[in-house]
């Protein structure tokens, strides 16, 4: 006969709960009050212990899982597996009403209650029976659901057979189910009170690391187990040594039975003036064989399945400095000639159309990985923005109106892939390239009108920039490491290279009307030039890596590596010899720079790890040599300087799923060449900028913290982080203005008294109380820093502070609901402008809602406020409402055809709209974005995975 301590399947352990709206200030004590009570009772000397061992054979069953969960709210006290002769012992748990819950690999669990009333009380369980399941149904009929969740060291994995699987549901869908995770309307996954970033499939990525390409579009029928963990860097996996460097990963295990197959799904969709979009996807799965394809157009701001990756090199071609001593190239002081970034923010209206392939593959016992995928894909925007902006001077105003027409397009096609081969069982070789070609054009109008305080008319500067760029990018690097003989002994070498060529030409034409304080016009400037810009960078970086245990707690890592950055920039403008003729180059604008640069790099970090603590300290040198030299002039620049990275952090394992970390940073910031000798441009003849060859390096200050807690069986997370930043010897900028004529020159410089900083602080909690997910969470950010206006010190001060409060609820095939609001009041103050301030309250919120009716249909909402009080700065208040909607008919058994009708900014309310104030200016913009509109799609999920389709659970 079966007792009642034996079920075929994992017992549910619902916590005791009140079911009430429990404040903020509750759940922070909660969490520091469980942790002080789980420092208080490791005191405690009682313990429990048993033996577990099979019911037929009396075998022992080595590292069986034993696990002590508190009774009044399931949460997990203490954790341990058997020994080889299948005892375990677990002290130290205090007093109270417990479960015993005993867990091994096909068999029966095991779950009892007991309790322990004082300090020295033992507990002993003799012998736990456990039976073999399919024993156990060979002689009765148990009903119930599969063990849902199992720990695994620090993996958390979870059973989909637990779980209901709709037809046709995605793997999303499926994740929405899962204790501990938690799905916004947009895709969105945070798990463990943590942002997912890389959502993999059988441990590989899938059309890159954009988590969406799987969660929307795999089937959540294929899924066989989900795992959550916190991915190591591939230097900390292969070496053991945590670096602290870790990404919270979801990996996707599919059932053997769905390898093999295809799937994919078409969604097409029409909508009133002129509205639309398309989506085709197609995979074919042949064991650890993987192809895929997909397609997309559209004009309604999907810009495709996951267009969101940069490439390593970038698109830029100024010159700045990374954080490990070399120079690279960044566009921010240039003509804009590639102003276009290639991606849509909201601002103007997309035509985007992308496409991509993947394919990756594992063969002889894994030995060999391939992993590639090609990408092409064009985005044209076109848009209107209008800009207001008030620059407050010392004891004087200027006001400028700016209205701006743009058209921008970008062609782009990448292909990539990643080589992985096991040389033997000590060392690995990976190598990886990719390849990039761009096109993109660039059209912008601009007309700009400044006033004086008094209202008469300073300047007006009508201009049209013009540009063509043709860039190819190429990346390559091997990744080579060798475990020795001695254990955590290691050696690894990672090399790269890239190149950047890039070809640029456009058009400037400006007319600068500048008037006088009696608002006649004074003189007129006209530009009309020809521009051209070719630069190419090559670069070469190497590092060498060896890690050597010291003690069994202690191990050094000793790096050395050389950073090689070569660049040669070619600008040049033309002015006209006859209309339409550009043929004479302009001395004063044109420029030939080449730039070299040397870094030499050693690092020496220790790495301390006992028990549940983890620190680490060491420092970071790098010795960098910078040469520039001016073709035009022969002019040349040198420069030699060392840059200090010291680090410390300190990390305290508080549990499986919860640590406390603080650290400490400190890097050199050198200036930039544009802020040392800048390249000479006029394409905004209002602002220019000048160069100080005399600027010294700034030093930054970084202090962090953040502590992370989350339990399994209660489903409930506190994540608290902070950060703090201080520069000593800072580069700011100084900006005189001329008010007469309303242009203005920028020098950087350094400030030797001030010290700007910069902070930030989250707490955020989340926990199921009667099946809700409540999850209040407080932010505050803001920071202090300096600028010269007019040579006088300018200090602005800007803090934001905001709470909000997010409830959930699902239930598949259901309903889901998710609502999200709260308060925001912001402060801001300039120094040189003492009687105006920017302080104002604001509050938003967002919720979408979605519920399965009878018949197959299905109608579900989103929608967002926003709301910006009246200011100083801001004499008018601003409130918007954004409300989308669909209706959706389902057809077919298996839900295969979906046919839905949708309304987009039901409210016609979605103006585009941005204010900001800084420094000593104040901006508000307005700009052309999407608005209402109806849309009838169709969409047709489409499956030949071997197994069919499983009944429904």
């Amino acid at each position: 006969m079966i007792t009642k301590n034996l079920v075929i399947n994992c017992r549910t352990l619902k916590p005791y709960m009140k079911l009430t709206l429990t404040l903020l200030a509750y759940f922070c004590l909660l969490s520091f009050t469980t942790f002080a009570q789980t420092s208080t009772t490791l005191k405690a000397p009682n313990l429990v212990k048993g033996i577990i061992i099979d019911s037929a054979s009396n075998a022992k069953l080595q590292n069986a899982s034993i696990s002590i969960l508190r009774a009044k709210d399931s949460t997990l006290v203490k954790f341990t597996r058997a020994t080889p002769n299948g005892t375990f012992t677990v002290n130290n748990i205090g007093t109270g009403k417990f479960i015993l819950l005993v867990t091994y690999p096909a068999y029966a669990d095991y779950v009892e209650d007991f309790s322990l009333d004082s300090v020295k009380a033992q507990r002993s369980f003799g012998n736990i029976d456990l039976q073999l399941k399919a024993r156990l149904l060979n002689t009765v009929l148990v009903t119930g659901r599969v063990a849902a969740i199992k720990i695994k060291g620090d993996t958390t994995e979870y059973n989909a057979k637990a779980f209901t699987i709709q037809p046709n549901s995605k793997v999303e869908d499926l994740l929405k189910q899962l204790p501990g995770i938690q799905v916004d309307k947009d895709g969105k996954i945070t798990a463990q009170g943590q942002t997912v970033s890389k959502v993999l499939v059988d441990g590989e990525e899938f059309f890159g690391d954009d988590p969406t390409l799987v969660t929307k579009n795999i089937r959540g029928d294929m899924v066989d187990k989900v795992q959550v963990y916190d991915k190591k860097s591939d230097q900390a996996t292969f070496t053991g040594i945590d670096d602290g460097q870790k990404t919270k990963t979801i990996n996707i295990k599919l059932k053997e039975d769905k390898k093999n197959g295809y799937f994919g799904k078409i969604d097409v969709g029409i909508g009133t003036d002129g509205y639309y979009q398309g989506q085709g996807l197609f995979n074919k799965f042949q064991g650890k064989k993987k192809m895929s394809a997909y397609g997309t157009i559209g004009n309604t701001g999907k810009t495709g399945l996951g267009w969101n990756d940069n490439n390593k090199l970038g698109t830029s071609d100024g010159a700045q400095m990374s954080d490990d001593g070399y120079f690279y190239f960044d566009n921010s002081g240039r003509d804009a000639l590639d102003s276009f970034s290639g991606r849509y923010d909201g601002q103007g209206i997309p035509v985007a159309r992308t496409g991509g392939l993947h394919y990756d593959d594992k063969w002889k016992n894994d030995k060999y990985t391939l992993n590639t995928n090609y990408k092409i894909g064009s985005l044209e925007v076109d848009g209107t923005r209008n800009t207001i902006q008030q620059q407050n001077l010392p004891g004087n105003v200027i006001n400028s109106v700016t209205d701006q027409t743009f058209n921008n397009y970008m062609f782009r096609q990448k292909l990539d892939a990643t080589y992985t081969i096991k040389l033997d069982t000590t060392s690995t070789l990976k190598i990886s390239a990719d390849g990039t070609l761009k096109n993109s054009t660039t059209n912008t109008t601009n007309l700009a009108t400044s006033k004086r305080e008094d209202g008469s008319l300073l300047n007006v500067n009508n201009r049209n920039l013009s540009n063509d760029l043709d860039q190819q990018l190429f990346n390559a690097s091997a990744f080579y490491t060798k475990k020795l003989k001695k254990t955590g002994r290691t050696l690894s070498l990672n090399v790269s290279t890239g190149i950047t060529d890039s070809k640029a030409h456009g058009f400037l034409k400006s007319k600068l009307d500048l008037y006088d304080k009696q608002g006649q016009l004074d003189s007129s400037q006209v530009v009309d030039q020809l521009k051209t810009d070719n630069t190419k960078t090559t670069r070469f970086n190497t590092t060498l890596t060896y890690t050597e245990p010291l003690t069994k707690a202690l191990a050094m890592v000793l790096s050395y590596g050389i950073s090689l950055n070569n660049s040669n920039s070619d600008r040049r403008s033309f002015d006209q010899s006859a209309p339409g003729v550009y043929n004479i180059l302009n001395d004063s604008l044109s420029n030939h720079y080449i730039f070299n640069q040397t870094s030499n790099q050693g690092g020496l970090n220790f790495n301390y790890k006992k028990g549940k603590s983890l620190l680490r300290f060491g420092t970071k040198v790098a010795n960098v040599g910078f040469k520039q030299v001016d073709e035009f002039t022969g002019n040349s620049a040198e420069r030699n300087f060392t840059n200090w990275n010291p680090q410390v952090n300190y990390q305290y394992k508080i549990s499986t799923y919860g640590s406390l970390n603080v650290g400490y940073t400190g890097s050199q910031n050198q200036p930039t060449i544009d802020q040392l000798q800048p390249i000479r441009v006029n394409t905004d003849p209002l602002n220019i900028v000048i160069g100080n060859p005399n600027l010294k390096p700034s030093f930054r200050h970084t202090f962090n913290a953040w502590y992370n807690m989350y339990k399994v069986i209660s489903d409930q997370s506190v994540y608290i982080n902070g950060n703090y930043t201080y520069f000593t010897n800072p580069i700011v900028n100084n900006t005189v203005t001329d008010t007469t004529l309303g242009k203005s020159v920028t020098q950087a410089l350094n400030l030797t008294n001030q010290k700007p900083y910069n902070y930030s602080v989250y707490i955020g909690m989340n926990r199921k109380i009667a099946g809700i997910n409540i999850g209040p969470n407080l932010n505050s950010n803001g920071n202090v820093y300096y600028s010269m206006v007019n040579n006088a010190l300018n200090r602005t001060k800007s803090y934001t502070y905001s709470g909000q409060l997010s409830l959930s609820k699902y239930k598949e095939k259901k309903y889901q609901i998710y609502v999200n609001a709260g308060p925001t009041y912001t402060i801001g103050q300039s120094s040189l402008q003492p009687s105006i301030n920017n302080n104002g309250r604001g509050f938003s919120g967002n919720y979408y809602i979605n519920f399965f009716l009878p018949g197959k249909f299905q109608i579900s909402s989103d929608g967002q406020y926003e709301y910006k009080a009246a200011t100083q700065s801001f004499d008018t208040d601003f409130r918007r409402t954004i409300i989308n909607a669909t209706i959706t008919k389902s057809f077919f058994k298996s839900d295969a055809v979906k046919l839905s009708i949708s309304g987009n900014d039901l409210l016609n309310q979605n103006s585009g709209f941005s204010r900001s104030a800084s420094s000593n200016l104040i901006t508000q913009s307005t700009y052309t974005t999407i608005r209402r509109y109806f849309m009838l799609s169709v969409v047709w999920d489409f499956s030949g995975m071997g197994g069919g389709t499983p009944a429904k659970k």
